[in-house]
């Protein structure tokens, strides 16, 4: 996360600094999720924002766990979650494989 000297007015930019395949994730890093964007309160902090990625497979509506497909940052991740998850999880697996390898 990057906080910016008008937090908490706009929201900090948030990024994966890893290899992640992900529909709401653009081929950067940053997410494409609506609380660090157009839905943004300064009511928000790290704490909701964490919880709002984390992949806790008891919590609905994260965006791990239930990403939205329909309003894709990376179309060809929401492709294949939609169309072939067999093929998504194993392009999922492979960038987490090659993330513990980097470390």
């Amino acid at each position: 996360m990057t906080f910016s000297s008008s937090y908490p007015e706009k929201p900090p930019r948030v990024r994966f600094t890893s290899d992640i395949f992900h529909p709401n994730v653009y081929h950067d890093g940053t997410l494409c999720m609506d609380i660090i964007q157009d839905a943004w309160s300064p009511c928000h902090n790290v704490a909701t924002i964490l919880t709002s990625i984390q992949a806790i497979c008891l919590v609905k509506d994260s965006l791990l766990t239930d990403p939205n497909a329909l309003s894709p940052a990376n179309p060809e991740a929401a492709q294949l979650f939609q169309h072939d998850m067999v093929a998504y999880n194993k392009r999922v697996r492979r960038c987490a494989r090659k993330s513990i390898d980097c470390s």
